[in-house]
């Protein structure tokens, strides 16, 4: 199992990179999220995936009697799909407002700083 959710991993990386390198912001955005689940399935993998018992303790036993999940993996996890998440919806916000004042989500064409018809900035003082 961990060598296909490996492999699964890879190619959600490689995905995400190409997107990342697109010149549309919304596939830019989709990189992003494809790049936070990558990361999410990297570091289930990476928790051993198994079926095991979950990690609690019975009464008057000062540890586990049998083995148990690792907690830590699941609750970083957790944690990262919440913050992946906010993450995104703010670049999505930003890349909307972006699109209503540009009129494009193309990036060579949001060159507001830097009109194409201006010339080189000076070269020194």
């Amino acid at each position: 199992m961990e060598t296909a959710l490996s492999v699964v991993v890879g190619c959600l990386f490689a995905v995400a990179l190409y997107l990342l390198l697109s010149k549309h912001i919304i596939r830019m955005l989709l990189g992003v999220v494809l790049l936070g689940n990558a990361v999410n399935i990297l570091i289930f993998t990476a928790g051993r995936v198994a079926s095991v018992a979950p990690p609690l303790v019975p009464k008057g036993a000062e540890m586990p009697l049998s083995a148990v999940a690792n907690p830590l993996p699941q609750a970083l996890i957790l944690t990262a799909i919440v913050i992946s998440f906010s993450f995104f919806a703010f670049l999505l916000v930003l890349a909307y407002r972006a699109y209503q004042d540009l009129g494009t989500d193309d990036t060579d064409q949001m060159r507001v700083a830097e009109p194409e018809n201006d010339g080189l900035p000076p070269l020194g003082y």
